[in-house]
């Protein structure tokens, strides 16, 4: 008995549907896979930041007044925001070092308490951005005692930071900055 070409085209188009149907689920679980793929190595690479990060300023805050230089990259573009003394970006290591962390660490050298952080409130990541808050305190060479909350957003990549924006309170950086004179070594 042949079938007339009347009654096959519904169960053919219905048929071809279903195919087309489940070419689509089959290209929305692959690529649905990928997102996961993806979002699983994001996960790592926002773990492995996390933790870097999180050592960086425990190390630090243990004593270890090296750790940050651990941590980022020679080639770093470090921006200061706000009006404080030292606002602005430096660009390299060489001259984050030069412009603001030797200036600041000279007003601590010859403290028994010197600068780092205290407390470590939180550290956060998303993808290759890292955001640390945490308070540091130190005495100054004078005898005065200094603290200051931070929030870094630091830009990762291959475990160094390669770019950095930092907040504090420009208030007590700047009263820092006016009444203690750094130490000549």
């Amino acid at each position: 008995m042949r079938l007339s070409k009347t009654r096959c085209r519904f169960p053919l188009l219905l048929m071809a549907s279903m195919l087309m149907g489940a070419t689509n689920l089959s290209a929305a679980s692959a690529q649905d896979a990928a997102v996961r793929q993806v979002s699983s190595q994001e996960r790592t690479v926002e773990a492995k930041n996390k933790a870097t990060v999180k050592a960086t300023l425990e190390a630090w805050k243990a004593g270890d007044g090296s750790a940050l230089q651990r941590l980022v990259s020679d080639d770093i573009e470090w921006t200061i925001a706000g009006n404080s003394a030292a606002a602005g970006t430096t660009h390299g290591w060489a001259e984050l070092m030069d412009k603001v962390l030797r200036p600041f660490g000279a007003r601590f050298s010859h403290s028994s308490n010197r600068f780092r952080p205290s407390v470590i409130h939180g550290i956060y990541a998303d993808g290759n951005t890292v955001t640390a808050h945490f308070d540091g305190a130190g005495t100054t060479n004078n005898g005065q005692s200094y603290e200051n909350s931070y929030v870094w957003l630091l830009t990762m990549r291959d475990g160094k930071a390669i770019r950095a924006t930092a907040f504090f309170d420009s208030i007590a950086f700047d009263e820092l900055w006016k009444q203690v004179p750094p130490a000549q070594n």
